[in-house]
C-alpha cells in the first residue's frame, strides 16, 4: 500500500527531524515531490542537497510555483514537500536539458524511448521554460508510448514570472523538464483533468507566424488586436492574463487551448505551441458552471472507489478566479485520500486514445493505489458545492455571455449565407467581374477576369485599372470612373489587351460601390463583344452595302442622295445623278456564270471609281446597275466629260476564265434641280435616261428630257390591262416546293402569281407588281392571291396531305392596309384552312416602313395563329435592334447569297451568320434558290432549316404539283 507523508519545510533541521520520525530511510521505492514558490536557483540547490544527503536512494523531483497545496490548503509562496512510499511500484526520474535536442518533439521521443525501457505505466512532468513546446514534447511522447498516462504541470515562478525551475536528485533546469516515471503491475492509475472552455467572439485568421511566435492576426499586429477586444488592462498583466481568455485552435479534430506566454516589443506574441499561417483562432472564456458540475461528478465517482493517494495539478488561474471553489474542491480531494501538488501556468489533460494536451483554467490530478479492491479510507457522504452569491453573478454572466455568442453566430451565419449567394454571383458570372478603390486600383477579380485577360490575382491586385487600357483612352475611361463614384452607372465600349497581347473590345459598366451611404469604391462588370460587334458590322454591311463591290446599296445610296439633295437646295447649286447600266451584261452571265459575272462587275467598279472626281458617290443598286452622285460643278459639260471617261474605262478589255471581253455601258443622267425636285424623281429620270441610251444601242450618254415621258405612256397602257387581269382571270398561281433539309420531306409549298395577258403574253412579276403597287390594284390582286392559295392548300389538305402549309407573299402597300388582318381572317374562314399551316412573307422594308405598326399587325397575326416570314432577308436593312423586337417565325435568305454558296467563299461566311443570327432568335431558316446538290450540302452542314429552288423544282401549276405530290406520297409510303 503506497503511503504519504507531507510536511511544510521551514529548516534543514526541521527537514532531518520529519524523515527521522517518519522513518522515510526505511522505505526502498521512496517518491519526493518538492513544490517551492522560492524560485531561487540557489536555494533550490540547497534543498536538493539536504534530501540527497538524506534520503541517498529516494527519486527526487520538483518545480518552483506560485502556489503549493498542503494538507488541502493552499499556501503562498512556501516550499511543500511531498513523500510517497511505494511497497510495489518502481520509480525513475529524469532530468532533460532543452539544448540538448533539436526541438522539444525530439526531447519527447527520447523521453518517451527512455520510459519503453523502464516499461512505464505512468509519467509525471514538470516542464520549465519559455521555450519549451509543450504540444510538440506531448506529441513526441505520445507517438512512441499512445498508452501511457501522463500527468503533471508545467513549472512557473513566485507571482514575477521571470524563470522558472524544474529538478531532480542529479540537477536543475529552466529550460527543460523533470520527469518521474512509475511502473508495476500492481499499480491502479486513474487520471482526470476538469476544464471546460467556452468560444466568445468572432473568428481570427494567423497572417504571420514563425514557430510559436505570431507576428499578425488579420494582417494585424496581436497587441493591437489584443487591446481593442480584451483592453489595455489584460496587455499590462500579461502573461499571467493570458490564462484567463486564451485562443482556442482545431488541432487534429479538437478545440486546444493557445495560451499567451509572452508579448514582443514589435507587437508579436509568443504562445505556448506552434501554430501556422492560416490558422483560425478563437477568444475562450472557462466556463465555470461546467467546470464545478463536472468536478462534482467526478469527485462523487472517485469517492465511490477512493485511491490511496492523489497528486493534484491545479490551475493558477483558477485560484484566483473562483479561490472558494478551488479551497472547497481541495478540501473534498482531502477527504478522499491524501492529496498534494502545486499550482502551475499549464496542466496536462490525458485522455485514454487521444493526443495529450497542456491545458489551462484546469484541475488535473493522478489517483493512485497499490491495493486492489475495497479501499481502507472511509467513503464520504456525496459532495455538494453551495454556490456563493458571487458564481451565481458570473453563472448570469457566462448565460449573458453564451446568449451573446449564440447571437454571435447566428449573425455570421446570416452573413456567411450573404456572403457565399455574393461570392457565388462573383465567382459563377460569365462576365468578367471586378472591383477597385476610390483610387482606381484593384481591390478583386473573380474567375472569369482571370480567364479573359490571363492575368493571376496576385498580379493585378492592388494595381491601377488604367495601367491595362490604351493610353488614347485612358482619359475618356477616367471621367467615367469618376462619373460611377458620384453614382451615375457608366457604359462604355473600349479595346483591352489580354496578357497574351491579344486584344478584343469590351462593354464595360461601372457602378458605385456603397458602404453606410458612402462610396468606397466601383464594381466593373464587362464582357467581350468583339464577335458580336464584327455581326454587327457585318450585318450592317449587308444591309448598306453590296456584298460583291463594296458600294453603297440602293437604300443607303438613297440616304446620302436625299442629305446631297437638300444640301445642294440650301445653296442653290446645281446636282447630277448618273444611272450606270452595262450593256448585254447577261450575255457574259450566261456563257462564264454568275460568279464569274460578279467578278467583271467588281473590276467594272473598280474602273469606275478610278476616274470618278472628288464630290462623286458611287452606288450599286442591282445587278449590272450603278448609280452615281456629282455634287461639285455638275454641268452639262462636266458630267459630259465623267460619263466619257467612264465610258472609256469601262471599254477596255476584261480578261476572266482564260477569255477576253469588250464591255460597254449605257448612261442616263437627270439634273437638279431640273429633272426632279427630290432624290426619289431624279433617280426615276435617270433610269428613264438609260433606257433611252441602251435603246440606241448603248455605249453612250443620254440627258432626260420630257420626250422621253413617252415610256411612261406604254407604262399606262399596261396599267389598264393589269387593271382588267382580274375580272378577266388572266391571273394564275404556280407552287414551288418547299422542303425540310434535316428530313428532305416536303412540308409545304409557296404561291407565286403569274400573268398570262393575251396580247402581251406572259408578263413577269418584275414588270407589273411594282405597277400594282404603285397605282394601289395591288390590294385586290393580294386579296385574290391569300384566298386561292389558302383554298388550295386546303383542297390538298383533304386529299390527304393533312401538314401540308402554304406562303404567301405580301406586298408593302397590301400590309399597310387597315383592313389586311380581317382579309387574312376571311381568307382563312372562307378556305376552311387552319391559321398555324399559312405563313405570309413580308419583305424587310414592308416591316420597316413603320416599324410599330408593324410590330403590331404581326403580333395580331401570331396571335390568330399565322406565321410570319422575312423575304429575302439580306437585301434591306435590318437592324438588330428591331429584328430581335419582331415577332417572326423564319428568316428567308435572299438567293443572291444563295446563288454563290460554294466551300470558300465569302456568300458562306454571311449565310452562316444569318443562321445563326436565326437560331439565336429562336426562328427558322429558308434558303430560296437552292440551285446545285453543293448548296444542298452546305446549307445542311450549317444547320439550315429549310429550302426552295430549281434543283429541287421549279414552281408547279396546280395540277403538276398534285401529280408532283401523289409521286411523293407513294415514294414516302
Amino acid at each position: 500500500m503506497a503511503k504519504t507523508f507531507t510536511c511544510l519545510y521551514t529548516s534543514t533541521s526541521q527537514l532531518n527531524s520529519f524523515i527521522d520520525l517518519n522513518e522515510l530511510n526505511e522505505y526502498p521505492n521512496l517518491l519526493v515531490q518538492v513544490f517551492t514558490g522560492t524560485p531561487e536557483r540557489p536555494f533550490i540547490l540547497k534543498l536538493q542537497k539536504e534530501l540527497t544527503d538524506k534520503l541517498p536512494v529516494a527519486h527526487i523531483a520538483g518545480c518552483s510555483t506560485s502556489g503549493e497545496i498542503y494538507e488541502g490548503r493552499i499556501t503562498e509562496k512556501q516550499t511543500v514537500i511531498c513523500f510517497t512510499a511505494f511497497e510495489k511500484t518502481e520509480l525513475k526520474s529524469f532530468l532533460l536539458n532543452r539544448a540538448d535536442f533539436i526541438d522539444s518533439y525530439q526531447m519527447g521521443q527520447t523521453l518517451a524511448q527512455e520510459l519503453a525501457v523502464f516499461n512505464t505505466k505512468a509519467v509525471i512532468l514538470f516542464p520549465a521554460g519559455f521555450d519549451i513546446d509543450s504540444t510538440a514534447l506531448l506529441e513526441g511522447i505520445y507517438e512512441n508510448q499512445p498508452e501511457m498516462v501522463i500527468s503533471g504541470g508545467l513549472a512557473g515562478d513566485n507571482g514575477l514570472f521571470q524563470e522558472g525551475f524544474s529538478f531532480t536528485r542529479n540537477g536543475i533546469t529552466s529550460d527543460g523538464l523533470a520527469a518521474l516515471a512509475l511502473q508495476s503491475g500492481h499499480l491502479s492509475v486513474r487520471s482526470f483533468a476538469n476544464y471546460q472552455w467556452q468560444e466568445i467572439g468572432k473568428s481570427f485568421t494567423v497572417t504571420k507566424a514563425v514557430g510559436s511566435t505570431i507576428y499578425s492576426i488579420d494582417n494585424k499586429k496581436p497587441l493591437n488586436i489584443l487591446k481593442r477586444y480584451l483592453g489595455q488592462a489584460f496587455i499590462k498583466e500579461l502573461p499571467h492574463s493570458g490564462t484567463e481568455f486564451p485562443f482556442l485552435l482545431n488541432y487534429r479534430g479538437e478545440k486546444v487551448s493557445v495560451f499567451i506566454i509572452k508579448s514582443l516589443e514589435n507587437g508579436a506574441i509568443k504562445v505556448n505551441r506552434k501554430v501556422k499561417e492560416g490558422d483560425t483562432l478563437t477568444f475562450a472564456y472557462a466556463n465555470l458552471e461546467d467546470i464545478i458540475d463536472r468536478s462534482l461528478q467526478e469527485l462523487n465517482e472517485l469517492n465511490h472507489n477512493p485511491p490511496e493517494n492523489i497528486f493534484i495539478y491545479n490551475c493558477m488561474a483558477r485560484k484566483q478566479f473562483a479561490r472558494d471553489f478551488t479551497e472547497k474542491e481541495l478540501e473534498m480531494l482531502q477527504m478522499i485520500a491524501p492529496a498534494n501538488g502545486f499550482f502551475s501556468y499549464g496542466e496536462i489533460a490525458f485522455r485514454k486514445g487521444a493526443l495529450p494536451q497542456m491545458v489551462g483554467h484546469s484541475l488535473t490530478y493522478l489517483a493512485l493505489s497499490e491495493s486492489f479492491g475495497e479501499s481502507a479510507k472511509t467513503r464520504q457522504d456525496s459532495f455538494v458545492y453551495e454556490k456563493t452569491a458571487q458564481f451565481k453573478t458570473i453563472a448570469s454572466l457566462t448565460h449573458l455571455m453564451h446568449a451573446a455568442q449564440d447571437d454571435i453566430k447566428e449573425l455570421n451565419r446570416s452573413l456567411k449565407m450573404s456572403e457565399q449567394k455574393y461570392k457565388s454571383l462573383f465567382d459563377n458570372n460569365a462576365d468578367f467581374v471586378y472591383s477597385t478603390d476610390l483610387k482606381g486600383n484593384f481591390t478583386s477579380v473573380n474567375p472569369s477576369f482571370v480567364k479573359t485577360f490571363g492575368y493571376r490575382r496576385e498580379e493585378i491586385m492592388g494595381k491601377s485599372a488604367l495601367g491595362y487600357v490604351r493610353n488614347e483612352d485612358v482619359q475618356r475611361i477616367r471621367l467615367h470612373f469618376y462619373r460611377a463614384l458620384r453614382g451615375r452607372e457608366q457604359y462604355y465600349n473600349v479595346y483591352i489587351d489580354a496578357k497574351s497581347g491579344e486584344t478584343n473590345l469590351f462593354q464595360l459598366k461601372n457602378i458605385p460601390i456603397t458602404v453606410n451611404g458612402e462610396c468606397v469604391g466601383i464594381y466593373g462588370i464587362g464582357r467581350n463583344i468583339t464577335e458580336q460587334k464584327k455581326i454587327e458590322e457585318k450585318i450592317t454591311e449587308l444591309a448598306f452595302f453590296d456584298q460583291d463591290t463594296g458600294l453603297p446599296n440602293r437604300i443607303k445610296f438613297t440616304e446620302q442622295l436625299e442629305i446631297q439633295v437638300k444640301r445642294a437646295r440650301k445653296k442653290q447649286k446645281k446636282l447630277a445623278v448618273l444611272s450606270i447600266d452595262i450593256d448585254r451584261f447577261k450575255i457574259i452571265n450566261d456563257s462564264l456564270g454568275h460568279f464569274a459575272g460578279d467578278m467583271v462587275l467588281k473590276e467594272i467598279s473598280e474602273r469606275i471609281e478610278r476616274v470618278l472626281p472628288s464630290g462623286s458617290y458611287l452606288g450599286r443598286f442591282s445587278g449590272d446597275k450603278f448609280t452615281l452622285v456629282l455634287s461639285r460643278e455638275a454641268t452639262i459639260e462636266k458630267v459630259m466629260k465623267v460619263s466619257k471617261k467612264i465610258l472609256e474605262e469601262i471599254s477596255h478589255p476584261i480578261s476572266q476564265s482564260n477569255q477576253e471581253f469588250i464591255v460597254t455601258a449605257s448612261i442616263g443622267a437627270s439634273l437638279h434641280p431640273n429633272d426632279g425636285s427630290d432624290e426619289h424623281l431624279l433617280l426615276k429620270n435617270a433610269d428613264i435616261a438609260t433606257n433611252r441610251s441602251k435603246q440606241q444601242g448603248g455605249n453612250r450618254v443620254t440627258f432626260f428630257s420630257m420626250e422621253m415621258n413617252q415610256q411612261a405612256m406604254v407604262r399606262l397602257e399596261l396599267e389598264s390591262y393589269l387593271r382588267k387581269a382580274l375580272q378577266k382571270n388572266e391571273f394564275y398561281l404556280c407552287y414551288q416546293p418547299l422542303i425540310d433539309l434535316e428530313t428532305g420531306n416536303l412540308y409545304g409549298s409557296e404561291a407565286l402569281i403569274r400573268w398570262n395577258h393575251p396580247k402581251l403574253g406572259l408578263v413577269s412579276p418584275s414588270d407589273f407588281i411594282p405597277l400594282a403597287e404603285e397605282t394601289g390594284l395591288i390590294e385586290d390582286i393580294g386579296g385574290w392571291v391569300l384566298r386561292s392559295a389558302c383554298k388550295q392548300n386546303k383542297r390538298w389538305q383533304m386529299l390527304g396531305y393533312e401538314s401540308l402549309s402554304i406562303s404567301v407573299n405580301v406586298s408593302a402597300y397590301q400590309f399597310q392596309q387597315p383592313g389586311f388582318l380581317q382579309e387574312v381572317k376571311m381568307a382563312l374562314e372562307l378556305s376552311g384552312m387552319e391559321p398555324q399551316y399559312l405563313t405570309l412573307e413580308l419583305t424587310e422594308s414592308t416591316m420597316l416602313r413603320n416599324v410599330e405598326y408593324s410590330i403590331q399587325v404581326m403580333q395580331s397575326l401570331q396571335d390568330l395563329g399565322v406565321k410570319v416570314s422575312i423575304d429575302d432577308f439580306g437585301t434591306g436593312y435590318s437592324s438588330l435592334s428591331y429584328l430581335k423586337d419582331l415577332p417572326i417565325n423564319t428568316l428567308k435568305i435572299d438567293r443572291s447569297f444563295i446563288n454563290n454558296l460554294r466551300l470558300n467563299t465569302s456568300d458562306v461566311a454571311i449565310v452562316k451568320a444569318i443562321i445563326t443570327m436565326g437560331h439565336g432568335l429562336a426562328v427558322k431558316v429558308v434558303a430560296e434558290g437552292v440551285e446545285t446538290q453543293e448548296q444542298i450540302e452546305l446549307l445542311k452542314k450549317l444547320k439550315c432549316h429549310y429550302a426552295q429552288g430549281f434543283y429541287i423544282h421549279k414552281p408547279l401549276m396546280t395540277r403538276e404539283f398534285e401529280e408532283g405530290l401523289s409521286k411523293y406520297a407513294q415514294t414516302h409510303s
